[in-house]
């Protein structure tokens, strides 16, 4: 189901609307203009657009002691009602990196297709649910082959540990402040998990501030002077976009005997806006 912000109740909670057949800005503030989306509204079954995304291959931990190899099969990423889904499973699988993992992924991202510096990036999301989950909804800066992590700024929209399922993380890194000493701020759920119903997760990101959202509340601020001294603010060119569902990994640790695969994370569309003026 399509949604925008005005399809929202109150408290963040959702509610279901009538679905709109083209992504429409003008429930959102005048100074809004949509620039990019994938509606996910191809038949069931079919591939993500290769036009819109490509997709990172490989079982070799990603820098965060990941235990999945990431796919481009359709066993792990696919369209089906509406959605975009990408299922995290249980199986020994060989990647062509050689390397073989007993999770299988996907992680899909815009770079090289899309980038974008300034404007509100949001998606409709259901996460998964279990112990060594790690769902996201994130940004790198589109320079990072020539000034390399963290340098190239990293915005972490949504993220989500298994065994936090009612709270997900909003995050930037950069040189200075990256990894465990990134700049974090959680949020979470008066009541019930993350992974119980969609909810729309964004930030509005201009010069010196990026704001973070869950549904229709702001949680967090981010800008300049919260950087840590002598740090310095990265985010001030394109960045692309990203979806993955990692298998453990130093955070959220690895999936346990409470854990049940297949988890899938649904994605009902990805919107990027930006400024009219």
């Amino acid at each position: 189901m399509k949604t925008l912000l005005s399809c929202l109740a109150p408290l963040g909670l959702f509610l279901s609307c009538s679905a709109p057949s083209t992504p429409p800005t003008s429930n959102l503030t005048p100074a809004w203009v949509l620039s990019w989306s994938d509606e996910f509204n191809a038949p069931s079954g079919a591939a993500p657009d290769p036009a819109k995304w490509k997709f990172d291959l490989g079982g070799g931990g990603w820098g965060n002691q990941e235990l999945e190899s990431y796919t481009s099969r359709l066993q792990n990423a696919q369209l089906q009602d509406g959605n975009l889904v990408i299922t995290a499973q249980r199986e020994n699988y060989t990647g062509s990196d050689g390397i073989t993992r007993e999770y299988t992924s996907a992680r899909l991202l815009t770079q090289g297709l899309f980038s974008q510096a300034y404007g509100r990036f949001e998606a409709r999301i259901k996460i998964p649910y279990g112990q060594g989950l790690w769902p996201a909804f994130w940004m790198l800066g589109d320079d990072i082959g020539s000034v390399s992590w963290p340098t190239c700024g990293e915005i972490d929209i949504m993220e989500n540990i298994g065994k936090e399922p009612s709270t997900i993380h909003g995050s930037i890194h950069g040189p200075g402040f990256f990894g465990a000493n990134a700049i974090n701020a959680p949020q979470t759920l008066m009541s019930g998990r993350f992974a119980d119903d969609f909810h729309i997760y964004a930030v509005e990101w201009e010069p010196n501030q990026i704001r973070f959202y869950m549904d229709a509340q702001i949680y967090a601020t981010r800008t300049p002077a919260e950087l840590p001294a002598g740090a310095r603010w990265v985010f001030d060119h394109p960045c692309f976009l990203i979806l993955n569902v990692a298998v453990g990994g130093g955070w959220p640790g690895a999936p346990d005997a409470s854990t049940v695969f297949p988890q899938k994370m649904l994605v009902d569309y990805v919107r990027v806006f930006r400024r009219s003026n």
